[in-house]
């Protein structure tokens, strides 16, 4: 079986790159068009490239200035036509009301190589929860 890990790594680097400088349209080119992809946010499901795009201009809206992404703990498998990654965001920035924040967050992708180029075709976001209060757990360095 032949591994692809480094291909799959670059297409989660790109697309952690055109998170941070908000470009949609180089971040969509990084999914297939039948993506299927939960959120935390409501309606908690998009499915098509315009459903997610329209998530991620959301996403984007939210901040003044660019977003920081920061990556840690980044798993990948690949086979010959299917890899899966998973690992912890760290998202922060200034909000659009001038509120500094930040909050971690937890990414599965599931990834394709259909003509030698590979898309992401699923991916699952999450937020920690503190189980005592039932709120979004953020980090205290922050």
């Amino acid at each position: 079986m032949v591994s692809h890990e480094s291909d799959v790594r670059a297409l989660l680097e790109g697309r952690v790159d055109a998170s941070r400088s908000k470009d949609v349209d180089r971040l969509m080119s990084h999914y297939s068009d039948d993506i299927v992809y939960y959120d935390v946010v409501p309606p908690l499901q998009f499915t098509g490239h315009e459903e997610v795009r329209g998530n991620f201009v959301r996403w984007f809206d939210e901040y003044d200035g660019p977003i920081s992404l920061e990556t840690r703990d980044l798993t990948v498998v690949s086979g010959e036509e299917v890899a899966f990654a998973h690992m912890l965001h760290l998202d922060s920035g200034t909000r659009k009301n001038g509120l500094r924040t930040a909050i971690w967050v937890r990414s599965s992708v599931c990834c394709r190589r259909s003509n030698g180029r590979w898309l992401i075709t699923h991916e699952h976001i999450s937020v920690p929860v503190d189980p005592e209060n039932l709120r979004a757990w953020f980090p205290s360095d922050m």
